[in-house]
């Protein structure tokens, strides 16, 4: 049998092996990055791989298919989530071929050397204000399943939809959570439709974004993770220390609500920016280093929530780099855990691509000791040495 046979029969039986872990393994950590590229100015992908690498980082979630991206993770053994844009929505949902042919040139040739896990369909459609691209949505994801399903690939890569806050009607305290009454026509056949090919709620949470619209009555520490009195939730009889957890299980009661209480979420985004206009509440380096960090610290003890204590909580950070072309706000530009030159944004125990010292242009990642995310100093040329092992091996 070749490699690539059983690498594909591998994550198979290992799915079938372990019943509670979903059919399609996508998310087999509990941490993962958001690797934006809104910028002129980052890193190559192949500088980006190396600093991933280094960290431990094995999960990554990317917004488009991009091929030089995929390239360059190749025998990685990075999982990456690839995205279908909304603008893409409405012929995928009148197309199967549409979708079959995309998923043939920007999925299956890259597979399995490239461990492409998830394909995100839209991102944020239902809490937005365009209802035709709500109609569009599920047609969109049944075709790029079925394209999936037609090239024998569904037991390797995950169809999924982060959503906003935005689909929420309230989300405190966390037992009255609830879908909108106008999102509900949508969400609900979209949720039926993941519930039999066993996929997540994707949800991207934001505690930044709820304290800088009320810094006045959110208490900062219960934001970042910090010693505070925390809130009760009467209904349900659970403390929250922080918004964090508060904002899963109100996705949770909604869920519920809905009817779907078996349905696991999953934090899609999340983040704090490090930088911000004068009305940006929050958006400073001392407070992202602090939820990050505490973030991090949170995921790492494999845990789950109040509401859901038996289900690990996994989340994808907002974000790799700080994006110089993205529009909007001072802070849209700052939520990087890396500045675009691959030096850290702040201390949270990493340095980032930093010079070498050797007289070339190679890069090493220095070790700093942040409870594991680094072993010992790594050098680009160990590192590409070691790849090209992985590479020759899938070939």
């Amino acid at each position: 049998m070749g490699l690539s046979s059983f690498f594909l029969w591998f994550i198979l039986l290992s799915c079938v092996a372990f019943p509670n872990v979903l059919r399609v393994c996508a998310f087999t950590g509990t941490y993962g990055v958001n690797y934006g590229r809104i910028a002129d100015n980052l890193p190559s992908p192949e500088s980006v791989v190396t600093l991933l690498k280094a960290a431990k980082i094995k999960n990554i979630r990317i917004y488009d298919a991009a091929h030089e991206v995929l390239e360059a993770f190749k025998g990685s053994g990075i999982e990456i989530v690839v995205g279908l844009g909304n603008e893409n929505l409405r012929d995928f949902s009148v197309s199967q071929d549409r979708a079959i042919n995309w998923v043939k040139e920007n999925v299956q040739p890259f597979l399995p050397g490239t461990h492409i896990r998830g394909i995100a369909v839209g991102n944020e459609v239902l809490g937005s204000d365009d209802q035709e691209l709500g109609e569009v949505l599920l047609p969109a994801v049944k075709n790029v399943y079925n394209a999936l399903d037609l090239l024998h690939l569904t037991n390797v890569v995950q169809v999924l939809s982060p959503h906003s806050a935005a689909v929420f009607a309230s989300s405190f305290p966390p037992s009255a959570g609830a879908f909108k009454e106008s999102v509900l026509p949508y969400m609900k056949p979209l949720l039926q439709f993941f519930s039999q090919i066993d996929s997540p709620f994707y949800i991207n949470s934001y505690p930044f974004l709820a304290y800088k619209s009320d810094p006045e009555h959110i208490d900062l520490n219960y934001a970042l993770f910090l010693s505070n009195p925390g809130i009760y939730d009467a209904k349900t009889k659970l403390h929250y220390d922080n918004m964090f957890e508060a904002q899963i299980d109100a996705a949770y009661a909604a869920l519920e609500k809905a009817g779907f209480d078996k349905t696991e979420v999953i934090v899609s985004e999340t983040g704090w920016a490090s930088r911000g206009d004068e009305n940006e509440a929050g958006a400073t380096v001392k407070n992202a280093r602090n939820y990050n960090y505490n973030l991090y610290k949170r995921l790492a003890k494999k845990k789950g929530t109040p509401y859901r204590p038996k289900t690990v909580v996994k989340a994808y950070v907002f974000a790799l780099f700080n994006e110089n072309l993205k529009p909007g706000p001072t802070s849209e530009r700052n939520f990087g855990l890396f500045k675009a030159d691959g030096s850290i944004a702040y201390n949270m125990g990493f340095t980032g691509l930093v010079p070498s010292s050797a007289a070339s242009s190679l890069f090493s990642v220095k070790h700093t000791g942040l409870q594991g995310w680094f072993g010992s100093s790594y050098s680009l040329t160990y590192m590409s040495c070691a790849a090209a092992v992985l590479l020759i091996l899938s070939s």
